[in-house]
Formats: structure tokens, sequence, C-alpha cells
């Protein structure tokens, strides 16, 4: 665990609390001198014909004071009921201060005038008429509504400030708002920690070395990188990085969020941005990072009249000022991570402010075994676990999706009572993660099962008989998540996809509806995101990757967003795609019929064998339909999952094509149908 921050001893309600007890002992100074009151005239006018009274003040017309001659202390101490009786108790109370003569105060004298005349009636004339002014009641009365606005106006101010003490309050809204890790204090994650990524580490390495020993650098003439920008997909391990180089390192780290310098007042996001980096140049050398810069680095002027946001830009361009302006930033190194660089100002992507752009991608097979090996540790597992067989399973998941699959699977081992995590454990929570919770109570009709376990057998043959498809490894009827059934693949962890491939997978998605047709003459809504994902597929091929003959090697596709509002082509274009898209879909789902009439019989069977079992696995198939001629002698079992649901809106599109290598249907393996 991280060292908790050490809380300062001071606190302005130190300054309140020392203010009200001030108030309060000047209340009972300026009251002390012994006190009493007694509520009835009737008493107060017995004492008086007694001659037990003596120095009546008649104070504001209102109430009178006095105190008792010899013969009413005498009085009042022989006193054994009545109101008398509690004057003597507050006499005895008095009695052990020495030198201490006990005032009594009539609370209400009544009409002033009839309370005078009663006095001179029995021969009272020594009382005196007085005007006395509470000035601290008078000074509370003024000034306790400004009180109340104020201390109303800094908490309402500290809560649109953020809250929380020091850079929360009102009069350091402006301050930098990053965490700082110096003097010892680390975030307790190494690069030990960080399994895979070694592209990414050994650039993030040699800034910490830089830091560490320039002089080995500087001798050949090098200079220091200013930033680096580490980009990918969530989950990855950006902010893990950033965590080790914090801990790695042996200079002050500054961490923060995009978001920390976005507030509703003007300037303070330019205001912090000034004081962070005023802060990192006093401790230099020194590291800031900057989590999710997109907050406040998106491209400026874009879509202006629809989110205008000057106060934003305003950041962004102090930022700019600070990173590469007239002063010089020596010894100050700035790590930012996003995962929509697309999205970024280009002048904060130029050299000179972020000199490297480091590419966090999801890990291969042999990096998704380092972070099982990193996950695995605090887990208590059985003997024979295999991490190989793990990360088999697993292609597509990032560092994130792996730590949740361990956690997931030593839940799932705790709810059956065992003692350590089995290998089933973790293929329950592979089954868990891609496709939900099993709803084994869901109602379904039998005719519903009927058709869901022909449309899932139409998957599983299409792509068993096609030799581009995913071929299949296991398959079940029973509802799990938004799915009504679900198909789980053999995907390929491949760089680049053919038009023959894309076609093949096509065509066996359609394969779930070609069945139902084929089977019962009819179709159902089942295949909804079936088609959204062909559709997806279908311009892709046509739009983006320039696979249509028709259209042609042209690419409509805008990696930086500027045509979101238009399209770049032509209405002429536009109905081009559309005919070549609808064309494409139909032939790939023609397609599909044909091969599943040629195998009517075996598609049936497999069909009826699974509304037996409820599940299938890739034996079964084999049984039905041999094995795969295309299937190599070495095939790696490694699932990937494709759902079937009416209502899952999760597809795989081509949208993301990045440099030389593309973003396919096959890169992301969480494919809901």
């Amino acid at each position: 665990m991280s060292e908790e921050k050490k809380k300062s001893p001071f606190s302005i309600y130190w300054i309140y609390a020392a203010l009200g007890v001030a108030l309060i002992a000047f209340q009972i100074y300026m009251n002390s001198g012994g006190h009493a009151t007694i509520k009835y005239r009737e008493t107060f006018f017995e004492l008086v014909d007694q001659q037990g009274v003596k120095n009546v003040r008649i104070i504001n017309q209102s109430q009178a004071e006095f105190k008792l001659t010899a013969k009413g202390i005498a009085i009042v101490k022989n006193a054994s009921k009545g109101e008398l009786a509690e004057m003597k108790k507050a006499l005895n109370k008095e009695s052990n201060v020495k030198g201490k003569e006990v005032t009594f105060e009539l609370e209400n004298i009544g009409n002033h005038a009839n309370f005078e005349k009663s006095l001179e009636e029995r021969g009272y004339n020594n009382y005196q008429n007085v005007n006395e002014v509470n000035y601290v009641a008078q000074i509370l009365s003024y000034l306790l509504p400004f009180a109340l606005i104020i201390v109303i106006w800094i908490f309402v101010m500290r809560r649109m400030a953020g809250g929380g003490g020091g850079g929360g309050q009102i009069f350091n809204i402006g301050k930098s708002r990053a965490q700082v890790y110096e003097k010892g204090k680390t975030t307790n994650v190494t690069f030990k920690d960080v399994a895979g990524l070694q592209g990414a580490k050994e650039e993030i390495v040699e800034i910490v070395e830089f830091l560490k020993n320039p002089k080995k650098y500087t001798e050949l003439g090098a200079k220091i990188p200013k930033g680096a920008l580490l980009v990918g997909p969530p989950g990855t391990g950006k902010t893990l990085l950033a965590k080790a180089v914090a801990g790695e390192a042996k200079v002050p780290f500054f961490s923060l969020s995009g978001s920390d310098f976005v507030e509703m007042f003007v300037g303070v996001g330019a205001s912090r941005v000034r004081d962070l980096f005023r802060q990192a140049k006093e401790k230099s050398p020194s590291i800031i990072f900057i989590d999710e810069i997109d907050a406040i680095g998106r491209a400026r002027g874009k879509n202006n009249g629809f989110n205008s946001n000057d106060e934003r830009e305003n950041t962004l361009n102090q930022l700019l000022t600070e990173m590469d302006g007239f002063g010089t930033n020596s010894g100050v190194i700035i790590l930012a991570a996003t995962n929509r660089a697309d999205v970024l100002d280009s002048a904060l992507m130029r050299a000179g402010r972020f000199d490297r752009q480091i590419y966090v991608d999801m890990p291969d097979i042999n990096e998704r075994k380092e972070i099982f090996a990193v996950h695995l540790k605090p887990i208590k597992l059985e003997a024979n676990i295999d991490i190989d067989f793990l990360a088999k399973q697993t292609p597509g998941f990032s560092g994130a999706d792996i730590a949740n699959l361990c956690n997931e699977a030593a839940l799932i081992a705790a709810r059956n009572d065992k003692k350590q995590v089995e290998k089933q454990d973790f293929l329950d929570a592979v089954d868990r993660i891609v496709g939900g919770l099993e709803k084994k109570n869901k109602i379904i009709t039998q005719d519903e099962k009927k058709s869901i376990a022909y449309h899932e057998a139409g998957h599983a043959t299409t792509s068993w008989l096609l030799e581009h498809a995913h071929p299949l490894v296991k398959v079940t009827i029973v509802p799990r998540g938004q799915s009504l059934g679900a198909a789980w693949y053999l995907p390929e962890e491949r760089s680049i996809t053919t038009t023959e491939q894309i076609l093949d997978d096509m065509c066996s998605t359609l394969g779930g509806r070609a069945a139902e047709y084929v089977t019962f003459g009819k179709i159902s809504t089942g295949a909804l995101s079936d088609l959204e994902k062909v559709t997806k597929q279908a311009y892709a091929m046509v739009s983006i990757y320039g696979l249509n003959d028709k259209i042609g090697n042209i690419s409509y596709y805008d990696s930086q967003g500027r045509d979101s509002f238009t399209k770049p082509y032509s209405d002429s274009t536009a109905k081009t795609i559309d005919e070549e898209v609808s064309k494409l879909i139909e032939s790939q789902y023609q397609r599909a019929i044909q091969l599943l009439q040629e195998n009517k019989e075996k598609l049936q069977a497999l069909a009826e064998k699974l509304l037996t079992s409820e599940v299938i696995f890739k034996e079964d198939l084999e049984e039905i339909f041999g094995k795969r001629k295309w299937d190599k002698e070495a095939t790696v079992e490694v699932k990937a999952t494709v759902l079937e649901t009416e209502t899952s809106n999760d597809t795989v599109a081509l949208e993301s094509p990045t440099s030389e290598t593309e973003t396919k249907p096959e890169d992301n393996n969480h494919v809901s149908h």
C-alpha cells in the first residue's frame, strides 16, 4: 500500500474553535461575581418590607438587580421553602468564595412606573435607574449574518473547487493539484511489476536512466527528450508504466489527470499549468505525468460553433507555451497518456514537445504469459496450472482484462468452497467475462430453443467448412448475459487481413440466419447483431480499405475526424457504396445458404446434439464433419467468442486502421452478435 498522505496539524477550524472559546470566556468573565435570578415580584417585595434589600438598580426599565443586607441574608438563610429557599442555595453556593457578594436579579418587574411606586409606598427610595448596553450581543447581531454568508460562500466555493483541504480551498484554486512523489515516497510499483510492453519499457527506462545518470548521454552531445506520449487502447498499461516510473525514479514525480486542469472559473486551468511547471522547475530534475491528456489537449477550432470552450483552449495554449516557450524547462520531462491520440492538437504532438510517441499495444501471447505470471503471484493455485495454456485462451485480452480474469477465477473458486484455484475456474472466468453470467432460469419456449440451436449450429457449420473462418471450439444454447446462445471460436492472431478472410468471416456470421431459413423456411430477429457486424465489415471493405472493384483503391476514412458532419464523397458515390455493400452482404448470405443446403443432414445432426446436451465441443464437430483439412498439425487452442442476442449493440467494426497494421474484426475477440 502507498504511504498515506500526512495531514498538517494546523487547520482553519482551530481558529474558529479558538474564537468560540474566547467568546464564551468573555461572557463568563462579564457575568462573573455571583449571580442568581428570582422570578416573582412578591419575593422581592417581601424582602423589601423586612428591610433586607439594598442597592436596587432598575436596568433598562425591564429588570432589577439588588443585593441583600445582613438582615436579608439572615431571612434567606432561615427560609425553608418557596423562592427564598432557592435564594438560600445561591448564597450557600457562593459562601466559599472569599469576599464575594451575591447579586440577585428580578427577571421581570412588570410596569416600570408601578414598580417604582410600589417601592416608594414601602418607604424604599434608594434605587436608581440605569441604561446598560450589551456590546457583545450587539456586535454579534451585526456580524453574525455576514459571518454566516461568508461561511456559506467559502463552503460553496470549496465544493466547486473540488473540495478537500489545501488545494481545494478557494484561495488555492489556481494552484496545481498534482500529487508529488519525492523524498523516498514512491508508488511501490517498479518496472518488475510491468509485464510485457518491452518496447515501451525500454524507452521509458531510458528516460529514467537519463535523469539518474545524465553525464552518460550529455558527453556524447545527446539532449534529454522533452516529453513522451503513451498511446494505446484502454487497459494496456499506460498508467501502470507511469506508476513504475514514479516508483523507480529518484527524482520528484508530479502525477495528475488532464481533468484536474478543468474548472468552471476562467483562467484557473492556465494558472494551474503555470504553477505545476513552476514547482517542477524548482525541483528539477523532475518528471510530470498527465493522465488522459485529451481532456485538455483536444485540437483547437474543431466544431467550435457546437462546442465552444475558450477556457479549455486557454489551458492548452498555456501548456504548449510551458512545454516549448521562451523559458527553459531544463531537467523537466513530461509524460502523458491517452487512448484518443487522434483528437489531440497537432501543435501538442510535434517534436520538441512530445519527442516520442510510444504505442502501447494489446499484448501478444508471450506478453500475456508474463502478465499472467505477475497477477497469479498472490493467488493460491493448484500445482499443475499451465500459464502457457491460460495465455492461449485469452487472445485480445488487455492487461486489465487479465487482472480481472485472475480475480474472477479466484472468486469462482471461493464461491465453490475450493481451497485452491483450479484450471476449470479460469475457463469459467473466461466464459463469465466474455459471455456474461449464465441464466439457466431464463424462460425460453421449445420453439425458441430449437430456433436458437439451429442458429448456433449454422454458425458452427459454416465456420468449420470455410477455410479462412475461425473454427469453433465450443457452443452453448444456455442463455448467458444478454445472449441467447454463445459460440467460442479459434481465431488467428493476424497482423493483416485479406479479402478472402473477411468474406469467409462474413459468411460464417450470416450462417446463423441462413440455417434458420434452410431449416424452417423463415427467419427471426435473433440475427440483429450478426447483421450489424457484417454491415460494418462490408462498409469498411468498400469505403475504407479499398477492397471493392467498382469503388476502386479509394479510402474515405478520416483518421482526424474532420468530416464528422459531411461526407467526403458525392451522392452518386454514396449510392454506389450502398449498392456494393448490399451486393456483398447478399452474396455471402446466399453462399452460406448453399453451403448449409449441401450439408443439411450434418447441420441437423449438430443441432439435435446441441438440443440434447445444450453444450457441444470441437470433438463433437469432428465426429460429425471430420477434421478440418485446413487445420495445421500443431493447432493452438485459443478461444474468442461470438455471442448471439437480439439486443446487444457490441460490434467489431473496421473503424481504426493505423499505419500499415490494420484493425480487423479479429482484433477484438469479444464480438457480440
